[in-house]
Parts: structure tokens; C-alpha cells; sequence
């Protein structure tokens, strides 16, 4: 007998709904842990779900969940609501893990009590660490214990000038999902909040506090990763004083080579990399 799914949903940014699901491990739990996707990705993507299966097995309550403004529903094969993916920011994303984080202190969702361990992957590692200094920064009883980034920019904002320009002209910007195939529109509010709060939104600041308060913190990174380069992981090292923690996986991708979706049986050598460097993490937290 294995750990068990269950399919949940609670009140996200803006009264939008947050769907996820918790892997529940046999017997008692010894920790929480909370993935989240990065951009145009979603609680069934790659690797995410053998991540949490992974981690049930090893004894943790395991939640992973979609943005409320990520577009995604349970009907995977689309986004659904590309008007929410439209208007996402940093700060509806940070509203949401926040939510699901306070869920779990309140017990509204499954808990494994202490330690709670976030995992987010590329840009959930920016929301993720984003709202974990928000947290701290308003003494907010359910900040988590640890984070893992994985593949995480070291930025909230990487657009070009040209990017940047275009977006304010035209109140949008474009991105194709190869997956789906639908081109989805991001609105400039995305950047105008970023530009309007700064402080907020600054990355090396968060890393900073966020170390400073002694928060465990495993970067990950593949040295072969062309859509954020590992030099993101290392700046982000650099910005925790070095108290961060980086593993650069040799040879590895932006996803850990796992496909989408990942297969039922043995998955890639990169991919278990991952899961086991997270899990060995999160056990050295809770040891």
C-alpha cells in the first residue's frame, strides 16, 4: 500500500480559486512539504507529481497546487482561463502560496506539522522565495521553515528593454505555450507593479533576508540549463552571503530532463537527482 491523493480547493488572490492535490504518506507524518510550478507550468507538470509521491513515500504530507491566476484548471490539456494568466503579478502569486501556507498552519489542509519545506521550481523559486521574505517581514507565523529553488532566475524581471517598451505600448505581451499551442497574453500590469514597488519585487534583497533569518535553502540547478543559466543559481548563492546551499546537477536541463508528462516507471537520471537532493534536504532540516 502506497500514499494516497486527494484533490482540494481554497480561496486564492482576488477570490480566485486554488486547486491542488495532497499525497499522504502511510502512517504518521513527519513534515509538510509545498511545490510550486513556474511559468506556464501547473500542480500536474513534469516532475511535480513524482516529487510528491517521492516525498510521501519518504513520510511527508506533500501539497502541490495550481496559482489562482496560472490559467490552468484540472482539465490539463488547456489553459482553461487564459484571462487569469493575463492578469497574474508577483503579488497574486505570493498571495496564493501564502494562503495555502496559512491553510496548513490552521489545519484547513492536511498538515505534517514542522518542518514546512517549499520547493519551487524556476519561477515558483522566485515566488517562493518572494513570499517567504513577505512572510518574515510581517512576523507571519506560518513563513515556512526551509525552500529549495530549483532552476530558479535570480530576478522577478529579466524582460530586454525592447520587451519592456513593447509591453507598455501595446498593454500586453504575447508568449506561445508549446504545449498547448495558444498564444497567451500577459498584461502590463505584470511590470508596471514591479516598476511601481521595486523593493518588494528585488530578488538579492530577498535572499539576503531570508538567509539572515537562518532559513534553510537548497539551490538546485543543471549545468545545462538554456532557459535560465546556472550562473541565476549562483548569483542567488552569492546574494544569501553564502549560507544558501548550491547543487549544480552535471549535465541536467531546465526541467532535470524529465518529460511532461513523466513517465510511470523508472524516471531520468537527472530527474531522481533532483527528488533525492530535495529529499536529503528536507530530512537534514527536520534532523
Amino acid at each position: 500500500m502506497g500514499p494516497t491523493e486527494q484533490a482540494w480547493e481554497i480561496v486564492g488572490a482576488e477570490g480566485e480559486a486554488i486547486l491542488g492535490d495532497v499525497h499522504l504518506p502511510v502512517g504518521a507524518a513527519h513534515g509538510t512539504l509545498v511545490i510550486c510550478h513556474g511559468f506556464m507550468g501547473y500542480k500536474d507538470y513534469g516532475l511535480l507529481p513524482r516529487l510528491a509521491d517521492a516525498a510521501a513515500r519518504d513520510g511527508w504530507i506533500a501539497h502541490r497546487f495550481n496559482f489562482s491566476h496560472s490559467g490552468m484548471t484540472n482539465r490539463i490539456e488547456t489553459f482553461e482561463r487564459p484571462d487569469l494568466f493575463e492578469r497574474d503579478t508577483w503579488r497574486k502569486q505570493a498571495t496564493d502560496l501564502r494562503a495555502v501556507l496559512t491553510s496548513i498552519e490552521r489545519g484547513t489542509l492536511a498538515s505534517g506539522g514542522r518542518p514546512v519545506v517549499v520547493f519551487g521550481h524556476s519561477r515558483g523559486g522566485v515566488t517562493a522565495l518572494l513570499t517567504t521574505r513577505w512572510m518574515l517581514d510581517e512576523r507571519d507565523s506560518a513563513a515556512p521553515d526551509a525552500q529549495v529553488t530549483a532552476a530558479s532566475p535570480a530576478a522577478s524581471h529579466r524582460m530586454t528593454d525592447e520587451q519592456a517598451e513593447a509591453m507598455r505600448t501595446t498593454g500586453y505581451l504575447e508568449r506561445k505555450s508549446g504545449r498547448t499551442g495558444q498564444s497567451l497574453r500577459i498584461h502590463r500590469d505584470w511590470l508596471d507593479k514591479q516598476l511601481a514597488d521595486p523593493g518588494w519585487h528585488a530578488m538579492v534583497t530577498a535572499a539576503g533576508r531570508v538567509a539572515g533569518a537562518d532559513i534553510p535553502w537548497l539551490i538546485v540547478h543543471g549545468s545545462n540549463d538554456d532557459t535560465v543559466r546556472v550562473a541565476d543559481g549562483e548569483a542567488l548563492r552569492d546574494a544569501s552571503g553564502g549560507r544558501a546551499k548550491l547543487s549544480v546537477i552535471d549535465g541536467a536541463g531546465h526541467t532535470f530532463d524529465c518529460p511532461n508528462p513523466a513517465p510511470s516507471d523508472d524516471l531520468p537520471v537527472n530527474t531522481s537527482r533532483l527528488i533525492e537532493s530535495t529529499l536529503a534536504f528536507a530530512e537534514s532540516v527536520r534532523a
